[in-house]
């Protein structure tokens, strides 16, 4: 998959130069060109076409922003209400991640997301635990968990 970033990369600017003008929008555009010759290609290379890991994390990128935007309109929601009505606790969430890099990633989209705290994670049962401002429910939350960021880390890691 590198040999496929420094590939395209190369190709960029190959197509930067044969324009002699060396700004971002003929970089943009000779980046597009040789991500779709990769692509036309990609059966020549010993990976998977990098274009989906590509995707995949844009579109981790667009769930996280979407949940802090959800999220910040639910604290803000707490925080200008007249009365405090808010179930704190915490989760114990299983979660199905193993290396130290999905677990650092998900510990860190959690944590940036207003309202939980990743306080612990117990790699010997798989086990994190999350300090969250409201729970109504805890298999609800943990599931929404697995389906959203869970989900989309295993998309950008495996």
């Amino acid at each position: 998959m590198a040999f496929q970033i420094i590939l395209n990369l190369l190709i960029a600017f190959v197509w930067m130069s044969l324009n002699t003008t060396w700004d971002a929008l003929n970089f943009v555009i000779g980046y597009i060109i040789g991500l779709l010759l990769i692509f036309a290609f990609k059966r020549f290379f010993p990976h998977d076409f990098y274009g989906h890991k590509l995707w995949a994390v844009f579109k981790l990128i667009l769930l996280f922003f979407s949940e802090l935007i959800k999220s910040s309109v639910v604290v803000l929601r707490h925080i200008v209400s007249p009365r405090l009505n808010i179930n704190p606790g915490i989760l114990t969430h299983r979660t199905d991640l193993t290396s130290d890099w999905e677990l650092t990633l998900l510990s860190t989209l959690v944590t940036l997301t207003p309202g939980t705290v990743l306080i612990e994670v117990s790699r010997e049962q798989h086990l994190v635990y999350i300090h969250a401002i409201d729970i109504q429910d805890e298999d609800k939350m943990s599931e929404d968990i697995r389906n959203t960021f869970e989900k989309a880390i295993k998309e950008v890691t495996r």
